[in-house]
């Protein structure tokens, strides 16, 4: 098929774009070459998109050094109404978003439109209306002297957003940059382009000036590296795996670029013995099986009361089983495929392991068969662990499969939760206030959902600790992390300081 028939096939009403934007213009790489994205459904080629290289980097970097003298001085609130239109913009053309996000990526197409085209338009707006209420101190100091600060864009900013939710993860990163005066040259998932391409053609519409936002997608080890290192590039926002972080670090030191990273996680879910169990058990299933598992925060180490484990488990069970997986396009369908076959095969290769380890498959484990067999899929797979120090407990398998634990008191809990060297998302599930307060200080992460799981909000801070990364979205910590602050100093007295007076 070729790309109009593609198109009209997925029902999307607009093209799918598929070159890099750089300057405010759709250009082919400089190499001439591009890479196919693969539709996860079957493994088609949706599309050539345009790979990027250190010269198109190049090329996005003086566009975006062009644009930032106008951009970071134009009005706060003049850039603020870009980004509210953007927001607009978004939600009228919600239908192709949601169904352009599906067909790259493998969301049930429910999930797109309901969830992350919605969270896409909510952040521009939420970062829309802060871009002229985030605001520097006055400083008391000593008499004489008027000491304040200001809040300054950091200037051209490098962007890595992964493949597990384009769309959502271009807003976080864009939003607060855009609205703090940054230029920006973003990197999406060289398999899941596509959203991100279609975005920058809505900022245009929107308004946005020419060079401002720049995109190319592109491989990790050339484009994202080159991000990374480029001396031109004054701070680096990556969200991916932890060992990818860390290569990050070190290219960032050539310049000693800003540095934020949002890295792996391996959640602990916890559910007490008093838990409200129909609650919990839903909630536990979305936690894990939501977006296929393929999420940093995903509740992957499922851990119960000994009193209650096997009453949670007879209704958990069950439910992973009758969870509908097919063609993301499809809206009765519950769960997609994983985003590409070699990261099914790495998800599967964990059920080996599992078994390995003395642990046992209490559901899934394979991938099915009949239509979907072509596909990326892989049924959801309920394990349970001999250890909390097993692999599959220690080891971020971001899939449908989660590791079922048994604990015996609130101690045990705490030490097997905060025993991996992750610190992302943390959940638990309890009607004692006390312990969940208790729990909520302990826990080694950067969020905690009681009686909940995987919330987020635009105000709220998102982030990790230890190998989770460092660095917050969203809220007013994701605009401090775009902005550095000048003090200014001003002796109101106009008085000769006493030093060295002849």
């Amino acid at each position: 098929m070729n790309l109009a028939d593609i198109q009209e096939a997925a029902g999307l009403r607009t093209p799918i774009r598929h070159q890099l934007f750089i300057d405010g213009r759709f250009v082919d790489a400089e190499s001439g070459e591009t890479l196919a994205t693969l539709n996860p459904h079957d493994n088609s080629t949706i599309a050539e998109v345009a790979l990027a290289g250190k010269a198109d980097v190049d090329k996005a970097v003086a566009a975006a050094k062009r644009a930032f003298p106008a951009w970071s001085r134009m009005a706060a609130a003049d850039r603020g109404r870009i980004l509210l239109k953007l927001a607009d913009l978004i939600e009228a053309n919600e239908e192709d978003l949601a169904r352009l996000e599906s067909l790259d990526t493998g969301h049930p197409v429910r999930d797109s439109r309901r969830l992350d085209v919605p969270r896409t338009a909510a952040c521009f707006r939420y970062f829309g209306g802060m871009a002229d209420k985030f605001q520097g101190e006055t400083i008391p100091v000593e008499a004489g002297f008027l000491n304040y600060t200001l809040r300054e864009p950091v200037g051209i900013v490098g962007q890595v957003v992964p493949w597990n939710f384009p769309l959502m993860f271009t807003s976080w990163k864009m939003a607060p940059a855009l609205a703090a005066g940054n230029c920006i040259v973003m990197k999406p998932a060289e398999i899941t382009p596509l959203s991100s391409l279609k975005l920058v053609e809505l900022m245009a519409e929107a308004g946005m000036p020419e060079g401002v936002v720049n995109m190319v997608p592109g491989l990790g080890s050339v484009a994202g590296q080159y991000i990374a290192e480029h001396p031109e590039i004054a701070k680096i926002a990556f969200t991916g795996s932890t060992a990818t972080g860390r290569r990050i670090v070190q290219a960032s030191a050539g310049n000693l670029k800003k540095v934020q990273l949002e890295l792996g996680g391996k959640g602990p879910n916890i559910v007490f013995e008093d838990a409200h169990l129909q609650a919990a058990v839903n909630g536990s299933a979305w936690a894990i099986f939501h977006n296929q598992g393929q999420a940093c925060i995903a509740g992957s180490r499922l851990m119960l009361h000994e009193k209650i484990a096997d009453a949670f488990l007879e209704k958990f069970i069950p439910l992973a089983q009758s969870i509908r997986l097919g063609n993301p396009l499809d809206e009765a369908t519950e769960m997609g495929p994983l985003t590409s076959a070699q990261h099914r095969e790495r998800v599967l290769s964990y059920v080996e392991v599992a078994k390995g380890e003395g642990g046992e498959v209490l559901a899934g484990g394979k991938s099915p068969g009949g239509d979907l067999a072509q596909g990326c899929y892989v049924e959801p797979t309920v394990v349970r662990a001999r250890s909390f120090r097993d692999r599959v407990a220690q080891e971020e398998v971001f899939g449908p499969f989660v590791t079922v634990l048994t604990f015996k008191d609130d101690e045990e809990a705490l030490r097997m939760a905060n025993g991996t060297d992750y610190g992302l998302g943390s959940g638990l599930w309890t009607g004692n206030l006390q312990r969940a307060h208790r729990l909520a200080r302990d826990l080694h992460a950067g969020m905690v959902w009681i009686n909940s799981y995987k919330r987020v909000n635009p105000g709220s801070p998102f982030g990790g600790v230890g190998q989770s990364g460092y660095g917050r979205e969203m809220g007013f910590d994701a605009m401090r992390e775009y902005t550095q602050v000048k003090s200014v100093w001003v002796n109101v007295d106009a008085q000769i300081p006493p030093h060295f007076v002849r």
